[in-house]
Formats: C-alpha cells, sequence, structure tokens
C-alpha cells in the first residue's frame, strides 16, 4: 500500500483517538487555567471586564527580542513569554505565510503562480504588500460576513418545528458583507444594527443593519398562529425578547445577561431589573418583512412624498369639516344614518370579479365598456364599484380608471345625441378602492351608458381598465342595467371572475346580503351623495377639486417609484391580540414587567427601558421623556454600546478579530467577559489594542493590519518539545497554532480548485436542497440535489441556511449551528469527515472537475498530479510523494487521485 493511502487510511483511524486526546487536554487546561486566574470578589463591580481601559506603553523588549519584534503587538508577547520563561518562534517560510493569510483574510487558497511570485520576490516588504491586496479584495468582506453571522446566528429559515422559510433575511447577510469590505467605522456598524432606521433614516445600511434583531430563530406558531390575548403567545414574545437581548448583549459587550431572566446573575452583575429594562427597549418590536427602497435618492422621494401625501390628506380632512359644518344638521343626521347602516351591512364576497379589459403597455390608451339598457329611460343616477383583486397587492380598487368620463346616447357608438355624466378627465383620480361612487345625471332620458377611461390605473408594469359594476337606477331607485347587454372595445374573458355580465350581475365585494337593507343603504348613499353635491360649489368646489388633484399626483408619484425591496429585520409590530401598535414609524411598546422566576403568569414591578450598570453609580435607565417615540429606546441603546468610555464593547470586538486569527482569543470565552468567563491571557494587550482600535478610526481592516503584520502572528507553528510541558494549549504564543479550515472554507477550496467556483457576490441565498411540502411543515431535502447544479456553485456564504434540517455534509466538518450563537467553532476531527470528504456528491463531483482540467492542462499524469498536489496544498511534492500519486492515479483514476487530495490533512489544516 502506498504511504499516501496509508496515511489516509491512518487519520481516519486515529481521528477518533485524537479527539478524545484534545477534549481531555482542553479539560485540563481549562481547570489548570481557572485555578491559576480565578477570584470572586465581594465587589462584582471590581470585575476586570468592567474597570476603564487602561492603555499602557508597550513593554520594552528584551534584548533576545529586538531584532524579532516588529510592531508594539510583540512587545507585549513578548514581555509574557519572559515571564513564562518562555521564547517565541522562528518566523513561518514565505509558503506557509502566504497560504495561511489567504485563508484568514480570504478563506480561499492562493494559486500556485501567486505561492511562486511570492516565494520568489526580493521585497523585504512582498508580506506587507500581500496583506494590502488581500485586505482590496472584495472576498475579504465575504470571508468576514461569515464568522460575524456565526455570533448573530443568523439563518434563511425560522426554525422550531415548523421551520418555515425566511426569504427576505439575506438582505441584511449582504449588509454584513458589504460593512466589511467598505470598512464601516465599528460604532457605526453598531448602531446601524440596532437603530439605523432612527440614526440613518433613508440609508440603505440604516434598513438592512436592523436584520441583525430579527437574526435569530422565531416562533412561527407561537407567533402567527397563538394570539397574544392568551398566555402561549405572550410566553413566545418574551422568549423572542429574550433572542434579541441576549443576542445583542453577548455579540456586542460579551455578557450573559440571560440567566437574570428567571434570577439575578450568580457572579456578574446583572440582576433581573436590568435584564427586563433591556427587554423593554425592544418591547414593541417583532420579526417581520419592513419594505425600503436600497437606493438612497428613492428612498428621499418617498419620504418627502409620505409626507406631502399627509399634508394633502389633512387638508381635505380640514376641507371635509368644512363641508360637514356647511351641511349642518341635516347632512349630521344622514352621515350617521350612513354608518350605522353600514355597520348592520355584512360583507359578502362573490366569485365574480366584474369586467376586465385587455392589458396595455401605457396609461394613456383610452379603453371603454358600455350598457345597453334596451330601450330610452329616464337615468336619476349611475355607480360605478371598483373591484378587489390581490395580485401585485393592489387589493380594492383594482384596474379602477384614474381619469374617466361617463356619458349616456340612444346613440350605440356615441356619435351623437350624449348627455355628460360625469367628467373626471382633467385630473388625476384617487383609487376609491371599493366603495360606490355615485353620480347624477338630471332626468337623462337614453338606452346606452358608456364608462370612458382616458387614463388607465398600473397593474404591475402594464395598465388596464376593471370595474365590478356599473349600476343605472331610475328615480325609485331600480336598477335599470342588471343583467343587461354589456359592450366594450376589448375584454379578457376568463369566468368566472373577469367576464363581461359580471359587470351588470348585481354582484360585488362589500354589498350586503340583506336586500332590503341594500336598498335603504343605497338610498342613503345616494341622498347623502346629493347633499353633500349640493354643497359642494364655488370656492369650496374648487378648493376640493385642488387638494384631490393634489392628492392624487402624490399618490400617483409614489406609486411611479420603483418597486420596494423588502429585508427581514426587526420591526414595530403592527398590531395582534390585545395589543395595538401604529406602525413602524411609531408603534406602542409593550408594558415590560419583571417576572418572578421568569414565570410568565407571574408578573411584578413594571420597569423601563434601560441597560446594564458599568459601576455602582449607574442606575441602568435611560432618560427618555413620558412621550418618547418607540425608536428612542433603540437610539439610547446603540450610543450607550459605542460609548468611549464602555469599557466591553471594545474589548468584545478585538477579542473577536485576535481569536479568528490565532485560533482563540487573548480572552478565551468570547461571548462572556463575566466571571464565570475566562481571563484574558494578556490583559495590557488586550487594552492596548482595544484603545487602539477606539481612539484611531475604529477600522478593522487597520487592526487585521496590525495583527497581521506582527512577528507574533508570522511565527512558525512547529512544536517544541520542551515548550510543551510548560504551555501545551500554547497561550502565550510562543507559536503559531496549526487550525482546522471551516466547512465553508473547505468547500470554497474545492470549488476553486475544481474550477466550477462562480464568484457571483450579493443576492437570494442558493439552495442545495430540495424543498418539499413548504405550505405547512417543509422538508430540505439534500440528498435529492444535484452537486452539478451550477447555482450553488458559489461562496458558501451565499448558502441558503435551515435551521432544524441543517446540511449533513457542512454539519460533518464543524459548520456553525444558525439556531445558536456560535462565538468559536468546534474543531472536532472524526471519523465521519475523512468519509465525507471522500464519498460526498458534491466532493466526487468536483473531484471529476478538478481532474478534467488537469487532463487538458497537463501532458502526463505525473505533471497531472503534480500540478493537482502544488494547487491543494500550496507546495510541490517530494519525490516519493509524487510517485505515489501517480501510480494510484494510474490505477484508480486522476479523480479519485485528487479525491484523495482532498483527504489530506496538509490541505484541510492551516500552520
Amino acid at each position: 500500500m502506498s504511504r499516501l493511502i496509508q496515511m489516509l487510511f491512518l487519520r481516519t483511524y486515529l481521528c477518533a483517538v485524537s479527539f478524545v486526546g484534545i477534549i481531555l487536554s482542553l479539560g485540563q487546561a481549562t481547570v489548570s487555567a481557572a485555578e491559576e486566574t480565578k477570584t470572586y470578589p465581594e465587589d462584582r463591580f471590581a470585575i476586570w471586564s468592567l474597570q476603564p481601559i487602561d492603555r499602557q506603553a508597550p513593554p520594552a523588549l528584551g534584548q533576545a527580542d529586538r531584532d524579532w519584534a516588529r510592531n508594539p503587538i510583540d512587545h507585549f508577547i513578548a514581555a509574557k513569554l519572559r515571564e513564562k520563561q518562555l521564547t517565541h518562534s522562528a518566523e513561518a517560510d514565505r509558503r506557509t505565510l502566504i497560504r495561511r493569510v489567504y485563508y484568514d483574510l480570504l478563506g480561499l487558497p492562493p494559486t500556485p503562480d501567486e505561492v511562486r511570485e511570492f516565494v520568489a520576490n526580493p521585497d523585504p516588504l512582498a508580506y506587507e504588500q500581500l496583506v494590502e491586496r488581500l485586505l482590496a479584495s472584495p472576498r475579504y468582506g465575504e470571508r468576514w460576513a461569515r464568522h460575524w453571522l456565526d455570533v448573530v446566528h443568523y439563518g434563511d429559515t425560522h426554525g422550531y418545528d415548523k421551520d418555515k422559510p425566511r426569504p427576505n433575511a439575506w438582505p441584511y447577510r449582504d449588509y454584513v458583507v458589504r460593512a466589511f469590505n467598505s470598512d464601516k467605522p465599528y460604532s457605526r456598524f453598531v448602531q446601524e444594527q440596532v437603530a439605523g432606521d432612527a440614526l440613518f433614516p433613508n440609508t440603505r445600511d440604516g434598513i438592512e443593519g436592523l436584520g441583525f434583531i430579527s437574526a435569530g430563530p422565531w416562533d412561527f406558531i407561537g407567533h402567527a398562529e397563538v394570539p397574544e390575548t392568551k398566555l402561549d403567545g405572550r410566553i413566545a414574545r418574551n422568549i423572542d425578547r429574550d433572542d434579541m437581548v441576549k443576542n445583542t448583549m453577548n455579540t456586542f459587550i460579551s455578557t450573559t445577561v440571560q440567566c437574570a431572566r428567571c434570577h439575578d446573575h450568580k457572579f456578574d452583575a446583572v440582576n433581573m431589573t436590568d435584564y427586563y429594562r433591556m427587554q423593554a427597549v425592544f418591547a414593541a418590536l417583532d420579526r417581520a418583512d419592513r419594505e425600503y427602497h436600497p437606493d438612497p435618492e428613492t428612498a428621499k422621494k418617498q419620504a418627502a412624498l409620505k409626507k406631502q401625501i399627509a399634508e394633502h390628506q389633512t387638508a381635505l380632512k380640514q376641507i371635509e369639516g368644512d363641508i360637514q359644518a356647511k351641511g349642518g344638521t341635516k347632512l349630521t343626521e344622514l352621515t350617521k344614518q350612513l354608518g350605522e347602516l353600514r355597520k348592520q351591512a355584512t360583507t359578502k364576497p362573490r366569485p365574480e370579479s366584474g369586467y376586465h379589459s385587455q392589458i396595455v403597455a401605457k396609461p394613456d390608451i383610452t379603453k371603454w365598456v358600455q350598457v345597453d339598457l334596451g330601450e330610452p329611460v329616464d337615468i336619476a343616477r349611475v355607480t360605478l364599484v371598483g373591484t378587489h383583486d390581490s395580485y401585485n397587492n393592489i387589493g380594492d380598487g383594482f384596474g379602477f380608471p384614474v381619469r374617466y368620463k361617463l356619458e349616456a346616447s340612444n346613440d350605440a357608438k356615441f356619435a351623437g345625441d350624449t348627455v355628460l355624466i360625469a367628467d373626471r378627465t382633467g385630473v388625476d383620480q384617487r383609487n376609491p378602492g371599493i366603495a360606490p361612487q355615485h353620480f347624477k345625471s338630471n332626468g337623462a332620458k337614453r338606452r346606452y351608458v358608456r364608462l370612458t377611461a382616458t387614463k388607465l390605473l398600473e397593474r404591475k408594469d402594464d395598465f388596464i381598465l376593471a370595474v365590478a359594476e356599473l349600476q343605472v337606477r331610475d328615480a325609485s331607485g331600480n336598477n335599470l342595467a342588471r343583467g343587461k347587454t354589456v359592450t366594450a372595445l376589448d375584454s379578457i374573458e376568463a369566468p368566472p371572475r373577469w367576464q363581461r355580465i359580471n359587470l351588470v350581475d348585481g354582484h360585488y365585494i362589500g354589498q350586503t346580503a340583506d336586500p332590503e337593507l341594500a336598498k335603504r343603504l343605497a338610498d342613503t348613499e345616494a341622498a347623502h351623495a346629493d347633499l353633500i353635491n349640493s354643497i359642494i360649489k364655488g370656492e369650496i368646489a374648487d378648493k376640493r377639486s385642488r387638494a384631490q388633484a393634489a392628492l392624487a399626483k402624490a399618490e400617483a408619484a409614489m406609486k411611479a417609484l420603483p418597486k420596494p425591496q423588502r429585508v427581514y429585520v426587526g420591526k414595530v409590530h403592527t398590531g395582534g391580540g390585545a395589543f395595538r401598535g401604529t406602525g413602524h414609524e411609531g408603534g406602542k411598546p409593550r408594558t415590560i414587567r419583571v417576572l418572578h422566576r421568569g414565570d410568565m403568569s407571574q408578573p411584578r414591578d413594571e420597569v423601563g427601558p434601560g441597560t446594564l450598570r458599568l459601576a455602582k453609580r449607574d442606575d441602568g435607565t435611560f432618560d427618555l421623556s413620558g412621550d418618547h417615540a418607540e425608536s428612542d429606546r433603540r437610539v439610547a441603546l446603540a450610543r450607550w454600546l459605542t460609548k468611549t468610555d464602555n469599557p466591553l464593547t471594545w474589548r468584545s470586538i478585538v477579542n473577536r478579530v485576535w481569536q479568528y486569527h490565532f485560533g482563540t482569543g487573548i480572552v478565551a470565552t468570547p461571548n462572556d467577559f463575566g466571571e464565570m468567563g475566562a481571563r484574558p491571557t494578556h490583559p495590557q494587550l488586550l487594552d492596548w489594542l482595544a484603545a487602539e482600535f477606539r481612539d484611531k478610526g475604529q477600522s478593522l481592516k487597520q487592526l487585521h493590519r496590525l495583527i497581521l503584520t506582527s512577528a507574533t502572528y508570522r511565527q512558525s507553528s512547529a512544536t517544541i518539545e520542551a515548550y510543551e510541558n510548560i504551555d501545551s494549549q500554547n497561550r502565550f504564543l510562543w507559536r503559531m497554532n496549526r487550525r482546522q479550515l471551516e466547512a465553508e472554507a473547505l468547500r470554497d477550496s474545492v470549488l476553486v480548485l475544481s474550477g466550477k467556483m462562480k464568484f457571483q457576490m450579493y443576492g437570494p441565498g442558493f439552495r442545495d436542497f430540495v424543498l418539499e411540502h413548504p405550505q405547512h411543515s417543509p422538508h430540505y431535502e439534500y440528498y435529492k440535489h444535484d452537486p452539478e447544479d451550477v447555482r450553488i456553485h458559489r461562496r458558501s456564504v451565499y448558502r441558503f441556511l435551515v435551521r432544524s434540517q441543517q446540511q449533513p455534509f457542512m454539519t460533518t466538518l464543524n459548520c456553525a449551528d444558525p439556531s445558536q450563537q456560535v462565538a468559536r467553532r468546534d474543531e472536532a476531527i472524526t471519523a465521519l469527515q475523512s468519509l465525507a470528504l471522500l464519498n460526498n456528491k458534491l466532493m466526487v463531483s468536483m473531484a471529476r472537475h478538478f481532474a478534467n482540467d488537469l487532463e487538458q492542462s497537463q501532458p502526463d499524469t505525473t505533471s497531472a498530479v503534480t500540478e493537482a498536489f502544488f494547487r491543494t496544498v500550496g507546495r510541490a511534492p517530494n519525490t516519493n510523494e509524487a510517485a505515489d500519486l501517480a501510480a494510484y492515479a494510474k490505477q484508480h483514476g486522476l479523480a479519485n487521485a485528487c479525491r484523495l487530495l482532498f483527504n489530506l490533512n496538509e490541505f484541510s489544516f492551516v500552520d
């Protein structure tokens, strides 16, 4: 058996033993660290993480470190190594460095040409130039967004038992990618995710960033199917707010506050009042889709038009008030009667929707439809009723003309003998929905009644005329048009919903089921309309007409804006059960009370919005006015999180970045800076980095630059046996840590090596599964999906993430569980990983494509396996490796040799 094959089987056999050893050693190290560093002060505010950031000058270097150190980071590391009687390791070779920094910043392998060029580059600043080039790559944002999405437990389904898809979650993921690529200042990044809609209105990032609040799981049954008036509904919403609080505090300040939902924290300075004050910050929010315009200019236009429409509506309301005053008690009584009759009327929807014209591409194309009454009759009144259709979310008033006129004639072609009943062709008319529109005809005696539309309503990207009912009544109130012949310029005949006969069938949405009540309602509506028309004359008529025209113009301009996009965010609840809000512009927060033992059935004192106390003198409450807007609570929290004197925020983020570069943070528990968490191994370095980051632009790219160009980062990962006895976990960084590739980095690397990677950025996530039964309880069937589907050949950050039925292959490779906040991924080594890398359908498919590319570009098998080896692990094979691999390829095929390479430790680990 060849040495390469022996290595493969040995890895599969020993990985379980290795895993046990790692777990045991981690457990020993944890106990050792705890015994060495932990004490529990009586003053809970005395803990290290709540102390002000103390930026000390970097320690002086010892003689042995002066030629080694490259920046201030190395001063702190060298001082700790001297204290522990350790020394630093030599710098890694350039082949190792380029592979290390490529995976750290991009999550992708360098090409053979890039490796050779870097290794041969004589420029002493070649490494620094490489770092700059990688930081400028759009692949950087994709790589580091994935880390952030782990922490905030982002997913594309709701989770829980039904686990329905969440189709509009992805704009938040794209927001994170853009934020990292643009090097957004960290305080702005934090604020946008908590209160972007209020702090940065009419901006794309201000809306999409709110996806942070809604990133976690959501109980569909507990919210959508159980009303808030029931205990179970309130419990579901309490759990939902807990997730919002936990996500915010764990992510931004590395503090575990969730224990205080049921009792005061046993170790940290967090009591139940603090916790429920934080719940009050999110008390008005639910998770839901929110419409917005990604283009900032369109967003500004929308805001301006909203303001105009509100002003015009107010003006019209004032005019209606003037009309009501002129009508006196008679109009007041008629209005009251009309309201009572409408309350009595029961809605009885019918399948017949009415008349529908052919679709046209422009709004200014004339359409007409008319009724033949059979003989000339005395016409007292004509009534038009709009249709209802959910197409494109139009709803009531679907297809009702924007400009139109009503005429009566004894000539079927309306060439003469015509009476004008109503002319609404001068200005755009406000859509009446399904409210009947009555027009007095002053006793005209005619046979034909025609509706002519001179400007059509937009349907989606086209225009139509649609009307539910056209009624012609005589002085006694009889509908003379019912059942008569309808003709039109054109029509769509699609029974039972759309057909010309529906226009005169007497049925329409909103019609009362009681015929007698219907007649009284129609008579009262007619009398009310007559009285209104008698009042609206002269100046008040002109004033009303101008106001209606201005409102219609503003509404038309609003409708002409590009169709808004949707994003799943934390959005103010619009009402349900016992709670009624007023929309996401300022809904009323729910009342929050401290719950005895976390039990929703045992509420205690009411609390207002606030946050944690950083010192004894703090009271944790927000200074807000009694009539403050909902968003003021989140604004206060966002500003508290990003205060320069909040030590938790700045320590938290630099620790996270350090962890992703070294495998372990300066604080090994990145979500817990409390008493139960780890103590920092290099507290002075942590504070120096936090202050440097906070005070010099809050640039994550500059933080990367500082870490990556340090001598500490550039060390070899080779072990030294004597040092293993002192610091077996390398907590003090006397060498670099060897790290396992994450599932996404490994999958992406395989796609790159196969030549199938499509670097398509942004947009909805790809689905590497077949979705079954999406209407009820979806099934996500991964085994049914074809790995040759080019739509899935994208970077893994764009994968559609399912919470309950996770991707088996990715889960085997220690992928993060999107139902949980994952501050640090497991690095478990299992036999199943080797089997998956060897046999998974995607791996087999990509190995075949990899081999096809090699066969086309290389002259023979030996050259092909040599090139494959270099592309996979970043170096040329030695003589024995090349011979073994070539022999294997000749016997089993080049594709199988590529599968073997995908299974090498040297491929799946970074030195």
